[in-house]
């Protein structure tokens, strides 16, 4: 086994775990209370490396040691943070293929050691109490060592709770598959560990994971170390027994259920594209009747296997992507060059509009003024943006006096004059050139010399909209992805004209609203929308040559996507893709193929190419799929010879990427092919067990039989 490996990485933040020893009154025996602390402020947060599990190994033996014996143990973190799991660049610092497993298996079976000496609470052949105080932010490893513990007591305050190991390609490996669904029942077990990290890695805060049953006790965060040891001291006293109102937990035929509700999760997701999720039901499955030395093994084998997967490779990947590179943007100028920004102007006051006014106002909290034609319109933006904010008062995401400000802040007005004293107005009007220069124009003679003109188109040319302004030097893009609140990319988009001053105080803009800004040049519909149009095309193209409907859009299943191609239509709206579709055909029509059966899907108003069964079910619509067709709507090409198969549409989508990426790289849309991959992820849900598109392609060849070589050297999201 791993055990004799040596556990060396010396880039280690050592998480250290210091003892103090508290006396609670009326308990016999001092209270020992171990703290989580990597030195640095809750920006860096505690994570476990091999040093780090062994400083808790050796906190326990001097608790152990200690005189008089203690009357139980318990363990707290820093300020705002408890611990969120393993160090995963521990497994990146691993550059030998064959060190890998051995590896990751000595760190599997070191922290179920380090946590079991904890959380099991044998001392010198006693058993003594534990109690994991989870203060903040815990997840992974840090979780499952409150999960060892006897008891637990979380803050109110906890933003982040989770188990977000299948996400990145892993399982929960130090003892969460045995211990949760024994702790809350297998239901609840699979709504954590699976459903929710194949939901875009949704985590809980610390009322819903009390609410699931994870804690025994919800403090408030204010005083919370010193409630939460009063509350130690009331259960040691006896005078609670936490453990007596736990609800049983169902074994059987419950058990089985949720286990195949979580399969069935998986299946709908990942289509059998990525191990991580199904080695997670199995370990579930076990940890029924399985004793801890069992079911843990089990966990470390399932570590080991996956360290050494493509899966596992591409998702760290994917994660250093979104942690490192999306904060700072590749290519961007000196960010001192940035202009404050202290109110702001939005030209337009329909949704998207008003979804920009709101995320403005929140993130911001500046005077926020839309425009629009006419009253009736202005005040149906407004009073959206009011309603939002009462949506957020009702769930308690803001104050009621924070609700008022911000309502106060979210102003209309008919005309643009309101926007003379703005330092950044943004237009969210109808997606057409023509309108657009009007608006920027129109703009240009109300605002201030040195007033930023964004604008948030999706494909149209930033460089001809402000071709006719006399300052076109002030005007960029940012491009948001809908919904606002909810999609973390926006693309700044950088016209031929446009200075540093102007890209420097949009990448600040970005980043003050929460968003992961990737810094594009000026092209046909930028990087997301040209990419998955170019991918869509293959597929609607596929269904105008006679391809079914179904069997062209499940085409790509076995990739894991998120959603199929089609969904993704619904969801965009067809008459949007069209639009873009259009946009890239007139650029480049060798590539792009005129959208003719979109067109006559949009112009019969359908909005998806499936209905509602009698079941509730999607089925596809065959008018609309008539419509798609070639001809004149009535079905023409279908069953035709050259209808590609469904392995051939896959393939053809998946080479025209390849060729659509080295062209975007090649004309320098964007700086590397990381950046491309971060679109892809951020913008379009490119699932992290690919590791964006471009290691995709290259793990499977496409890239170097379409292009001629590879997007990123040997080793990059794979194993070696």
């Amino acid at each position: 086994m791993g055990a004799n490996v040596a556990l060396d990485f010396p880039d280690e933040v050592v998480t250290h775990a210091y003892v103090r020893y508290a006396q609670l009154p009326g308990v016999d025996g001092p209270v020992a209370l171990i703290t989580l602390d990597n030195g640095h402020d809750h920006t860096r947060p505690n994570t476990f490396g091999p040093a780090g599990l062994r400083e808790l190994l050796a906190a326990v033996d001097e608790i152990e040691a200690h005189t008089p014996a203690v009357a139980a143990v318990a363990v707290a973190g820093k300020p705002f943070i408890f611990c969120v799991g393993a160090d995963l660049s521990f497994r990146s610092s691993i550059t030998d293929p064959d060190a890998i497993r051995p590896a990751i298996e000595a760190l599997g079976e070191l922290g179920h050691a380090a946590l079991r000496r904890v959380g099991e609470g044998r001392l010198n052949g006693r058993k003594v109490p534990t109690f994991a105080l989870v203060n903040g932010a815990a997840m992974g490893g840090g979780l499952e060592l409150a999960l060892h513990c006897d008891y637990r007591a979380f803050s109110a305050g906890i933003p982040v709770l989770a188990l977000p190991e299948v996400f990145l390609g892993l399982v929960p490996g130090w003892g969460g598959t045995q211990l949760l669904p024994n702790l809350v029942g297998a239901e609840k077990a699979v709504r954590v560990a699976i459903e929710n990290p194949l939901n875009t890695n949704r985590t809980l805060k610390g009322p819903q994971a009390a609410k699931l049953g994870l804690a025994d006790v919800l403090l408030e965060p204010a005083d919370f170390l010193e409630e939460a040891l009063g509350w130690v001291g009331r259960v040691l006293r006896g005078e609670l027994d936490p453990a007596a109102s736990r609800p049983a937990v169902e074994r059987g035929a419950a058990w089985a259920d949720a286990l195949a509700r979580g399969r069935a999760l998986a299946d709908a997701k990942l289509h059998g594209a990525a191990p991580a999720a199904y080695r997670a039901l199995d370990l579930m499955a076990l940890a029924e009747t399985a004793d801890r030395d069992t079911g843990y093994a089990a966990e470390t084998a399932a570590l080991a296997d996956l360290s050494v997967s493509d899966e596992l490779a591409a998702s760290l990947y994917a994660f250093d992507l979104t942690q490192k590179r999306a904060r700072k943007p590749v290519g961007g100028p000196d960010s001192k060059l940035a202009r404050p920004v202290a109110k702001v102007g939005v030209v337009g006051a329909g949704l998207m509009a008003s979804q920009l006014a709101l995320l403005f106002a929140q993130r911001l909290e500046v005077p926020v003024v839309l425009t629009d034609l006419d009253r009736a319109r202005l005040d149906k933006g407004v009073t959206y943006v009011h309603g939002e904010i009462d949506n957020l008062l009702l769930r308690g995401r803001v104050s009621p006096d924070k609700a008022n400000r911000l309502k106060a802040l979210v102003t209309g007005s008919l005309t643009k004059d309101a926007f003379s004293d703005a330092d950044l107005v943004i237009e969210a009007v109808f997606e057409d050139l023509k309108v657009k220069q009007t608006v920027l124009a129109e703009l240009e003679a109300v605002v201030r010399p040195d007033a930023l003109l964004l604008t948030n188109t999706s494909a149209l040319s930033v460089t001809e909209m402000a071709a006719g302004l006399a300052h076109p030097e002030r005007v960029a893009g940012l491009h948001f992805f809908n919904p606002v609140a909810v999609l973390p990319l926006v693309e700044v988009v950088r016209a031929a004209r446009t200075d540093d001053a102007s890209v420097a105080t949009t990448l600040a803009v970005a980043r003050k609203l929460g968003k992961n800004a990737v810094l594009v040049k000026d092209a046909p519909a930028f990087v997301v929308n040209r990419l998955l149009t170019r991918f869509l095309g293959e597929v609607l193209g596929a269904i105008e040559a006679g391809t079914p409907v179904a069997e062209a859009d499940a085409a790509l299943d076995s990739l894991g996507l998120p959603m199929s191609p089609l969904t993704l239509l619904a969801l965009v709206g067809p008459a949007v893709a069209l639009h873009v579709a259009e946009t890239l055909h007139e650029a480049w029509p060798d590539r792009f193929r005129s959208p003719a059966g979109l067109a006559r899907v949009v112009a019969a108003g359908k909005t998806s190419i499936y209905t509602t069964g009698p079941d509730g079910t999607p089925v596809v619509d065959e008018e609309a799929a008539a419509l798609a067709r070639a001809g004149t709507g009535d079905g023409a090409g279908a069953g035709s010879a050259v209808a590609p198969s469904s392995a051939e549409v896959r393939e053809n989508a998946l080479a025209a990427l390849a060729r659509e990426i080295r062209l975007l790289l090649d004309q320098g849309v964007v700086a590397e092919a990381p950046d491309v991959d971060l679109c892809m992820i951020l913008g379009a849900g490119w699932p992290f067990h690919l590791g964006g598109i471009t290691p995709y392609l290259d793990r499977t060849g496409i890239s170097d039989r379409v292009t001629g070589a590879r997007f990123s050297p040997p080793g990059v999201a794979t194993v070696g």
